[in-house]
């Protein structure tokens, strides 16, 4: 039996052959549509998608959380990474609201650089659960403390750091987060007060989706005199020189308690410490930042104190803050060091009842 034979009529043309569709580039968030992006901090305390709301009426159209307590070790018994279970409920409040960029501060116990062993461990595993949570909850940049050495030297204070990084981010699916490390006051062995500390940490790891968050307060306290035209240009110029004013996505605008170079991170109401109303007005309104997302960490002296913040950013940018309806303040933790009336007069109490109880015992 003769086998068949196949034959076609049809010539051999290359356009035939099966190409693969070039990949397209995904389309940016619905957030980034070119308006001025501000935000604040505010608490994740009960649902976490209550964030969202807060800073909606708050009438900021961008925001910035913890995922988890920003003071605590502890890990469920389940040895889980703490995502949590109404991710998607936050995604889709998130969009409702066209909220962005969502950034995410880490946990404050994280120490990259320590050159104790148990801490770094700890930091290391902490971190990699920053990065877990933040894509979860499709969060656009995760903002880091870069670290402190603890005595070490800077090289390798820097060099920890970078390998913490990227151990932390083994296994990680990115998706469209970056790592943000922000600029930090100076105080005792921080590293980060230098931009050349931080294009350091960047150079060593390339393979990973770093760049760079300025906090206002950490940059005056470091010496950049934000007051003067020329002190503004000049930060800029040396960020753009180092780290490159492309990698700049955050920036945390934040007054200053502490002096020009007092290397004390003290932060203040916007206008009301010692960088002053006009400079934030420069600051929000240059054209080297503009697209950058401007995102408050002012603390809360007094009820409202979130909301005039946020109204006092819209004013410097010409634009009258959106009333949505009374709301408390975003987040209750950053507290000033003054304390209330109420705390005074409990304190002055207990300080009594102690005594009282100490006199009892000596007879």
């Amino acid at each position: 039996m003769e086998e068949p034979q196949h034959s076609s009529t049809q010539p051999y043309l290359p356009s035939d052959e099966y190409r693969p569709e070039p990949a397209v580039e995904p389309p940016p968030p619905a957030w980034m549509d070119g308006s001025i992006r501000i935000g604040i901090h505010t608490s994740i305390a009960g649902e976490i998608a209550s964030a969202l709301d807060l800073a909606h009426n708050l009438g900021a159209n961008a925001l910035q959380i913890f995922s988890a307590s920003p003071r605590m070790w502890r890990r469920p018994a389940d040895g889980s990474k703490r995502v949590d279970p109404s991710a998607q409920r936050f995604r889709a409040r998130r969009e409702e609201l066209k909220l962005g960029p969502l950034v995410i501060h880490d946990n404050y116990l994280i120490n990259l650089a320590s050159p104790d062993r148990i801490l770094r461990v700890r930091s290391i595993q902490a971190f990699h659960e920053e990065i877990v949570r933040a894509v979860a909850l499709g969060a656009d940049f995760l903002v880091a403390h870069p670290g402190s050495g603890k005595g070490a030297p800077m090289s390798a204070a820097i060099s920890a750091i970078a390998d913490g990084l990227k151990q932390a981010a083994r296994g990680v699916k990115f998706e469209n987060l970056r790592i943000l490390l922000e600029n930090t006051a100076g105080q005792g062995t921080s590293v980060g007060s230098r931009f050349a500390e931080i294009k350091s940490i960047i150079d060593q790891c390339p393979e990973l989706p770093l760049g760079v968050c300025v906090d206002t307060a950490h940059l005056f306290a470091a010496g950049h005199d934000l007051r003067s035209v020329e002190g503004l240009e000049k930060a800029l110029a040396e960020i753009d020189a180092t780290v490159g004013l492309a990698r700049l996505s955050v920036i945390h605008v934040n007054d200053s308690k502490a002096a020009l170079g007092s290397h004390l991170d003290r932060h203040e109401h916007i206008g009301k410490g010692k960088i002053g109303r006009d400079a934030f007005r420069r600051i929000l309104n240059h054209p080297q930042l503009a697209g950058r997302a401007f995102i408050l960490e002012t603390p809360i002296d007094r009820p409202g104190d979130d909301r005039r913040n946020v109204e006092t950013l819209w004013r410097l940018v010409g634009i009258t803050p959106r009333r949505v309806g009374p709301v408390a303040d975003g987040f209750p933790i950053r507290r000033s060091g003054k304390k209330s009336a109420k705390a005074k007069s409990r304190a002055t109490r207990s300080h009594r009842a102690s005594a009282k109880k100490s006199k009892r015992q000596k007879r």
